[in-house]
């Protein structure tokens, strides 16, 4: 059992960027048309005060393609170590933006772009959230397992949960 909170706007994108913070790896799902759904993991870079997804991408990857063909996108979230869980169903776009590179650019970025921030194959992948809907915990972990044992011993589920819709 949780409790519903539903949030927008401001709210809505600084939860965003909690949950992306502490969990900064995703599973990029394209071709949502197809099944199985084409997956892979991706490094959120950032999500900036719109609400708006980036992510460096190469301009000559199969995600790419994909999302040339159909820039339907779904975007997963776990944080196992704190119970978060966040999914982002959006559209992408993929663009050479020079300034959000540089913007966004890191050393680390180099293992995959060897030729730094002028690299040919360098895209920055935009995701602009349609749809939001996260799971979260109200306390901490000693908390949660308390109240599981606790709502064991009674036989009813005691509310620790809290999830919602996010519109940004």
């Amino acid at each position: 059992m949780s409790s519903t909170q539903n949030l927008i706007d401001t709210a809505g994108v600084e939860k965003l960027q909690t949950l992306t913070k502490s969990a900064a790896i995703c599973l990029m799902a394209t071709s949502l048309q197809k099944r199985p759904l084409s997956t892979r993991p991706m490094s959120t870079l950032q999500v900036d005060d719109g609400g708006n997804f980036w992510f460096f991408s190469q301009k000559t990857s199969q995600k790419n393609s994909e999302l040339r063909e159909n820039p339907e996108i779904q975007l997963f979230y776990t944080n196992m170590a704190s119970s978060e869980y966040l999914t982002v169903y959006g559209h992408a776009t993929i663009s050479h933006n020079q300034a959000k590179i540089e913007e966004l650019w890191s050393p680390i970025a180099k293992a995959w772009f060897p030729e730094g921030k002028e690299d040919p194959e360098l895209t920055v992948v935009k995701v602009t959230p349609l749809e939001a809907h996260y799971w979260d915990t109200k306390h901490n972990k000693m908390v949660q397992l308390v109240k599981i044992l606790a709502g064991s011993i009674i036989g009813r589920p005691l509310d620790d949960g809290i999830e919602g819709r996010i519109v940004v």
